[in-house]
């Protein structure tokens, strides 16, 4: 069984890897990350058979990190690690992904072994339904076998073509797979859909302006172009920026 350790804190991964050598056969630690994001990348090139991920780590955290485990076609199993028994571990354990508690004890980690080591594709998805729901501070974006973290404060819009949809920021574009429809429902407000392949950061609407065919033409900070809005997404655009103090 190859392992992967993800823990800020150099500390506990000594004491994880002490402790699968010391008690486990046939476990090998294929790497260690100190965050979400190398964490993510580290599993894509090695492949570990299961993710000793703590929850609480500085970027992307542990939760948002499995999410984008499970996404994997052959994403690793995951045993989540953490210093604090809050309701969130019950979701856990009924999703039968286990969980370790710090100090980490070397019986525990052998029964989480053997649970993680039976998680199926149906598990996963029982996961990612049970996960407490959050809306990301980044977006994961893959290219190749790297990830890239995008802070959902930089983007400035969301463009949808056929399978993919591309990230637009200052610093450049990016492609990933999630839905508009999906990204509409998970960030609210902070986006807001003004065409039907198109949702753009609210806090970066300057002014809405006329445009043909009944719609409109908007103006966003940082980006030298307009963009067109229909004339279906018109009157939820307005609506939305008269709530934010920005009518035309």
């Amino acid at each position: 069984m190859k392992i992967l350790l993800a823990d800020d804190e150099t500390l506990s991964r000594e004491r994880l890897r002490d402790l699968l050598l010391d008690s486990a056969n046939g476990v090998e630690v294929v790497g260690e990350a100190a965050n979400g994001l190398e964490a993510l990348n580290l599993a894509i090139k090695l492949k570990p058979d299961v993710v000793l991920l703590d929850i609480n780590m500085p970027g992307l955290d542990g939760i948002h990190c499995a999410r984008e485990l499970a996404r994997l076609p052959e994403g690793p199993a995951v045993v989540f690690i953490t210093a604090h028994d809050d309701f969130a571990l019950q979701a856990f354990e009924v999703a039968a992904c286990d969980y370790l508690l710090k100090p980490v004890r070397r019986e525990r980690l052998a029964a989480a072994l053997a649970k993680a080591q039976r998680l199926t594709p149906s598990h996963w998805e029982r996961l990612d339904e049970t996960l407490p729901e959050a809306a990301r501070e980044y977006i994961c974006a893959q290219r190749g076998n790297e990830v890239r973290l995008i802070p959902v404060a930089e983007i400035i819009y969301f463009h949808s073509d056929q399978k993919y949809t591309t990230v637009k920021t200052l610093a450049g574009e990016e492609l990933i797979e999630d839905s508009l429809k999906s990204l509409e429902q998970e960030f609210g407000n902070r986006f807001v859909r003004i065409h039907r392949n198109a949702l753009v950061a609210t806090g970066r609407i300057e002014r809405l302006e006329k445009g043909g065919w009944g719609g409109g033409k908007l103006r966003l900070r940082g980006l030298g172009t307009l963009l067109d809005v229909s004339r279906r997404c018109l009157p939820g655009l307005r609506a939305q920026l008269k709530r934010l103090g920005k009518a035309e």
